[in-house]
């Protein structure tokens, strides 16, 4: 029961993109395709899961020698590193939305959605398999914001909007509406 309640409060109540604000530069910049968003959603989803299960038994190692001011840079490097390990297996197998991504790829390693889930792990005093879960749910709550927003973005395109309005200020606008959406998750845990 506390594995499907940590789910449903990662993807619906604490949603990482929607309530938290977190990752909105990946976020506001791959949402303009679905499929460029299910993409990036998978590669944070492995990113995030695969650096949860090094960094949660790096921390304890890390603890253990009493080194725990470490923890920030030890888990950027490991984050980086499965960064890479996806950006290189992309840019071979997946050529077409490795270039649909861009720059935005790398980005990941810089995300503080992928930052915040491994710090929050420890934080909130989960168990390995705990993490593993929040850290999947974190995963796809953000590829959830992607998709929807995505649809949204894809709608809003197509409008009239005033000269002022158009462009990212609708983006943004239209971001809020969502993120307002969510809200009324927030009584539920």
């Amino acid at each position: 029961m506390t594995y499907i309640l940590i789910l449903v409060g990662c993807v619906f109540v604490n949603n990482v993109v929607l309530s938290q604000f977190m990752g909105i530069c990946a976020f506001l910049g791959v949402s303009k395709q679905v499929r460029s968003s299910a993409g990036m959603g998978g590669a944070v989803i492995f990113v995030m899961v695969c650096a949860t299960a090094i960094t949660y038994p790096l921390y304890k190692l890390l603890e253990h020698f009493e080194m725990t001011y470490l923890k920030t840079v030890a888990f950027i490097l490991v984050i980086a590193m499965f960064v890479q390990l996806v950006e290189i297996v992309m840019k071979k197998k997946m050529h077409a939305l490795y270039k649909a991504l861009g720059v935005y790829l790398p980005l990941i390693t810089t995300n503080c959605a992928v930052l915040g889930v491994t710090l929050g792990n420890i934080n909130n005093d989960y168990t390995f398999l705990q993490s593993l879960t929040n850290a999947f749910g974190t995963g796809l709550a953000f590829t959830l914001a992607l998709l929807l927003f995505s649809g949204v973005r894809s709608r809003i395109e197509d409008n009239d909007f005033p000269q002022a309005f158009k462009g990212v200020p609708a983006t943004l606008i239209a971001a809020a509406i969502v993120s307002v959406s969510f809200m009324g998750f927030a009584g539920m845990m």
